[in-house]
């Protein structure tokens, strides 16, 4: 009974539906306010650029993107309908105003046209990218050249400890791991800087940049 109870958490946290998923929403707020800091200190985001965030979740990144740099058009991305009902209510005014843009879509199929973005954020997503190859050809795809990734995971050191995040709904990762798994395909060749953090509550996390510097150098 335990082991389905941490296993039904684990998945609320890689798909959230329903009332616990709306509850699970208030709860990635909560914790994901220190991985967002690192995040986006790390993506660099500048005015007037158009930023794509990868499971936006209730849409805390996508606000704290918008109190961060003037002038940017965020689209939010999740594949959890509870997850972007959320998100466009808390950023209701933004979405008035054209400045967030909402997309229900899976990781591995983004709706945007090749090039049309500038930076990307995937904040405590990464493990659940059933096929990572399909993803990150979709980044790519959708990176302008010159662009900017960054993405946040909690270190394998705390994940492993945690028994709603067992292998069959997260993926683990350490430094050495998700730099593997980031320099598969279309960014085999790409500058990626993996950085410790400490993600808040005495958790430990990693936070990993991706700069394509031969696709920008060869456009």
């Amino acid at each position: 009974m335990a082991n389905a109870l941490w296993h039904e958490i684990g998945q609320q946290f890689k798909r959230p539906n329903g009332t616990y998923g709306r509850v699970m929403g208030h709860v990635m707020r909560v914790i994901n306010a220190r991985p967002y800091q690192h995040a986006i200190a790390a993506l660099s985001p500048e005015p007037r650029d158009t930023i794509l965030e990868l499971g936006c979740g209730p849409g805390a990144g996508i606000s704290t993107l918008l109190r961060h740099v003037d002038d940017v058009v965020v689209h939010g991305l999740d594949q959890s309908d509870v997850m972007i009902s959320q998100a466009r209510v808390r950023n209701a005014r933004a979405v008035l105003a054209g400045r967030v843009k909402l997309h229900q879509a899976g990781f591995d199929s983004i709706p945007l046209p090749t090039g049309s973005v500038d930076r990307i954020l995937a904040v405590n997503v990464a493990y659940f990218w059933q096929d990572a190859a399909s993803v990150l050809l979709e980044l790519r795809r959708v990176l302008k050249p010159g662009g900017r990734i960054a993405i946040y995971v909690t270190d394998e050191e705390a994940m492993k400890t945690w028994r709603f995040a067992g292998a069959d709904t997260h993926r683990h990762f350490n430094d050495a791991s998700l730099e593997a798994l980031l320099h598969q395909g279309p960014f085999s060749q790409a500058d990626i800087v993996i950085s410790k953090v400490q993600a808040g509550f005495g958790v430990p996390g990693l936070v990993a940049v991706i700069r394509d510097l031969q696709h920008s150098a060869t456009h």
